[in-house]
């Protein structure tokens, strides 16, 4: 018996903390392993949705294109900015920690600071590609079926503007204001043109033709939107009944409205996860500057905020793969 139990002893080795792991740590550990499984979760719904509908998914280089104070067709560049940054956050996390190992005072509060730094640059670039997806570029319009229609200028294979075309109808509108009615709240939202604008600038201009969501599976077209002819344009145009500016939880310019719930849900969330931890970090980082963890004796609150942050850059790099790159 006595034997037995110290075999067992020298197996174990540690004791009652065989990984020398605090309980805040281990603590950590659990969270992001549950964390791991919502967003495994959350990915493999988007990618069963991606699959289902492959002919009608939007393709994410025409989708975001977008630079601030940048006008043209960068495809992918500013989202490989933010993810630059994002990585280089996390790396300036590992310093700031291998610092707090070494009990280096400054050193953790400058790379604590390039880190908080990476981290709110993200969360704005974020904003802002939100703001512009939303908001979106081209306009398009929405048949009887829920399928979206796209223009494109023939000659040059671009997408055209709603705004390019576009036929502007006198009181074809009419918005109202408080003295028309009684129980007035205020204007709904209205698109920039009507259906019936769309459709004369169509007639009026030849070079404009329609792109709908279907993709080209093969051929040398294969992976690009089917582009109708003239006269297929024409009579496609019919079965339109409201112009799509843009995107929301509803209707969706670029394609299949799920692409646009997905991106809202998954990248938000994500988005919330590195705002939390730029909020985390500010905190720590204050507590560094007056010296909490150097009375403490050791900077362990530092690497528990470091697993949190650099499990949100791997996350993003799974959405990034996910949404802009597969």
């Amino acid at each position: 018996m006595d034997s037995t139990v110290a075999t067992e002893e020298n197996v174990w080795g540690g004791g009652n903390r065989p990984l020398g792991a605090s309980y805040g740590k281990l603590m950590m550990w659990f969270f992001l392993v549950s964390d791991a499984l919502t967003f495994s979760g959350f990915l493999a719904s988007y990618g069963f949705s991606r699959f289902k509908f492959i002919e009608t998914w939007p393709i994410a280089d025409e989708v975001f294109t977008h630079v601030p104070f940048f006008h043209g067709n960068y495809p992918m560049i500013y989202v490989a900015f933010m993810t630059f940054i994002l990585i280089m956050s996390s790396v300036t996390m590992v310093l700031a920690v291998d610092a707090g190992h070494k009990m280096k005072k400054n050193a953790v509060i400058w790379y604590m600071f390039l880190t908080i730094i990476g981290g709110a640059i993200f969360v704005g670039s974020q904003a802002w590609e939100w703001a512009t997806f939303i908001s979106g570029d081209y306009g398009a319009v929405e048949t009887k079926g829920g399928r979206i229609l796209q223009f494109v200028n023939a000659e040059t294979g671009k997408r055209a503007a709603l705004a390019d075309f576009a036929k502007t109808i006198p009181d074809e509108r009419v918005e109202h204001n408080e003295p028309n009615g009684v129980w007035f709240e205020a204007e709904p939202y209205v698109p920039s043109y009507s259906v019936n604008e769309v459709m004369e600038g169509l007639k009026a201009n030849p070079n404009i033709v329609i792109r709908t969501e279907a993709i080209h599976q093969e051929g040398e077209h294969e992976g690009h939107k089917t582009v109708l002819t003239r006269e297929q344009s024409l009579e496609k145009i019919k079965e339109s009944t409201m112009v799509v500016e843009g995107a929301n939880l509803y209707r969706n310019e670029y394609g299949s409205r799920l692409f646009a719930d997905f991106f809202f849900f998954i990248t938000g969330f994500h988005g919330f996860h590195v705002f939390s931890g730029v909020v985390i970090n500010i905190i720590i980082f204050f507590n560094v500057i007056l010296g909490t963890y150097e009375r403490r004796g050791h900077y362990e609150m530092v690497e528990k905020v470091g697993l949190y942050w650099h499990f949100v850059d791997l996350v993003w790099v799974f959405v990034f793969t996910f949404f802009y790159l597969v």
